[in-house]
């Protein structure tokens, strides 16, 4: 990380301090810092030298959040939050279901005026904005206590997996477990890095390239954010809400990659008559699966064989029990071995994915 994203990092962290003793974990902080960036980012572009029309309307722009102050200012924050969510592309990515977690106004208007407004972020490179955000992500993934870490992945551990793959101009790459976007950030730098792009290769790599899917709408939206930190995507963003197991792909891909979430059940969520929640056994009942199993870690094995094309490679992390277990375990390691060129596993040091 450079000094100057270091020092960013330093910054923001230091008034999430803050806020957290007005209640506010590390990952409340990192999404309200997640929609004033984009606002700002936004309201930026409409200046010179961008001078683009503004995406977001005017009643909802950055500007607008300095004509209140006191709990108006938060009333309208909430409001920007919720109209936001009901737009299409990339705005409905980072807004979707956002709410407001700084119930202090006063707080809320240092945050705005004292931390964001302060810095011209797309003056920024991309370096120095990605990795001061991946940064960000990286101290909420040490926080043990939320849970954060379930959907960061070791960087050390992503270029090592995509040093392997060698991905080339031109693939295809998705994630189906994106979390935060490590391995989709990797293989982008891995491009950039080591290839001579011409314009429309470079174009193919920012645009389309990437995808990936999360089935968590907080996560989705801190992975959309990354992502166009590192100048990934556009209007529309390359990541989406959605649930990777729920149906057959549409789209296969030379390259996929992935840390799906570890946890020896498949769950959904159930809502009865009287709208009290449950949690049930998640039965995936796919054609194109080789088992019919609620074990989460095999399921997603047999989805990521499916998403691929013919001679696409697969990279994934999986826990123990995959390479032993009988039943669909056996069945699902069987069909692996004959209709596909199973290469390498390696076995990764015990505790790698915990703080």
């Amino acid at each position: 990380m450079s000094n100057g994203s270091a020092a960013i990092v330093q910054k923001l962290w230091n008034y999430c301090n803050v806020l957290r003793d007005a209640g506010l974990s590390y990952g409340d902080y990192l999404e309200q810092l997640t929609f004033l960036l984009f606002l700002k980012m936004a309201h930026e572009r409409t200046e010179a030298p961008f001078n683009q029309p503004s995406i977001i309307p005017a009643e909802n722009d950055w500007p607008s959040l300095f004509e209140y102050e006191g709990i108006a200012l938060e009333d309208h924050y909430r409001d920007i939050l919720q109209n936001l969510g009901r737009e299409p592309g990339m705005l409905g990515v980072i807004f979707r279901k956002a709410q407001n977690k700084i119930q202090n106004p006063a707080l809320l208007r240092r945050l705005i005026s004292d931390l964001i407004d302060r810095e011209e972020w797309t003056a920024l490179d991309a370096d120095v904005k990605g990795d001061a955000y991946e940064g960000l992500l990286e101290k909420n993934a040490e926080d043990v206590k939320a849970g954060a870490g379930q959907y960061f992945t070791p960087r050390a551990l992503i270029r090592a997996m995509v040093e392997v793959m060698r991905p080339k101009p031109g693939d295809a790459i998705h994630d189906p477990a994106c979390g935060t976007g490590g391995f989709l950030l990797a293989a982008h730098e891995y491009l950039s890095k080591h290839f001579e792009l011409d314009s429309d290769q470079k174009k193919h790599l920012r645009f389309e390239a990437l995808s990936g899917f999360d089935i968590v709408d907080g996560v989705t939206r801190l992975c959309a954010m990354n992502l166009y930190l590192h100048g990934i995507g556009g209007d529309n963003s390359p990541v989406t809400t959605f649930d990777s197991l729920a149906s057959p792909p549409s789209t296969n891909y030379e390259i996929v990659m992935t840390n799906p979430p570890f946890g020896k059940k498949s769950s959904i969520t159930v809502i009865n008559e009287e709208g009290e929640e449950s949690k049930e056994k998640a039965i995936y009942y796919r054609d194109d699966f080789w088992a019919t199993t609620s074990n989460k870690q095999l399921n997603f094995l047999q989805h990521v064989r499916s998403l691929l094309k013919i001679h696409g490679r697969a990279a994934i992390v999986v826990p123990d029990n995959v390479l032993f277990e009988g039943g669909a375990g056996e069945t699902v390691r069987r069909n692996l071995l004959h209709q596909c060129d199973v290469h390498t596993l390696l076995r990764l040091p015990t505790g790698i994915f915990y703080a």
